[in-house]
């Protein structure tokens, strides 16, 4: 019996650059529509719409963005959503990754969605990760894993200073972890950016194994509590040598 249901509920992720806000549909545009597909706007509404088909053709009854899977206007579901963020990208049977700019293995390389913060832990949270080009052809012509090919996980270890292990075996939290493992997350950090400031630090909460309150506004003092709460959990101060 649980087998059947949880192969009911088997859900795909989406992960994908963010066009400009007014662009993307929300949980507004969609929470009183029959479908997606009736949709026309916003810009991006195709977008979400692609993702839905590849996951319906994969025979997946749920699927989920966050553009419009969370109510952003109601601060307790905002809240529970970004500190969950990590495991429901780990829970899911598929992440499809949608790289608006990637054309080649050239462009691949230097894809914007490697600079941005919450993608991240959506690179490295799920087991099974399919990457789609911006013709919404699949990068590599493979149903397996793509971040278990060879050349697939040469390119995203040289791009996002990942090693090649944590792509596929990462866990989360500190526990149980070797010296100077905190320094190694952090410069996965180092080079991506969010749009707003406290994102740098609410967007590795998930990877340390980290739950604080999430309070837009603070700035830079989001990072500062995530730093003590990462003192709460080790003794490793790597933690201010990246």
């Amino acid at each position: 019996m649980k087998a059947t249901v949880d192969a009911f509920f088997e859900f795909a992720m989406f992960s994908h650059r963010w066009g400009a806000a007014d662009d993307e549909p929300t949980y507004q545009h969609i929470k009183d529509v029959p479908s997606v597909y009736d949709l026309n706007t916003p810009a991006e509404i195709f977008k979400l719409q692609k993702f839905c088909t590849i996951a319906r053709d994969n025979l997946f009854r749920w699927a989920w963005s966050d553009t419009c899977c969370i109510d952003k206007g109601n601060n307790v579901e905002l809240q529970e959503s970004i500190i969950s963020m990590f495991s429901w990208y780990r829970l899911s049977s598929v992440t499809i990754v949608y790289l608006s700019d990637v054309t080649d293995e050239e462009s691949f390389r230097h894809s914007v969605w490697f600079t941005r913060g919450w993608t991240l832990q959506e690179l490295i949270a799920p087991r099974l990760v399919w990457f789609y080009k911006k013709d919404w052809t699949p990068y590599i012509d493979s149903k397996q894993n793509h971040k278990e090919d060879p050349q697939v996980v040469k390119i995203i270890s040289e791009t996002a200073s990942v090693d090649r292990n944590v792509l596929n075996n990462f866990v989360p939290g500190l526990r149980d972890v070797g010296p100077d493992e905190v320094k190694k997350r952090m410069s996965w950090l180092a080079s991506r950016r969010t749009t707003k400031i406290e994102d740098m630090a609410y967007c590795m909460m998930g990877i340390f194994g980290v739950h604080m309150p999430v309070m837009y506004g603070e700035k830079k003092n989001a990072f500062v509590r995530l730093q003590k709460e990462i003192m709460n959990l080790t003794e490793d101060l790597s933690l201010f040598d990246w």
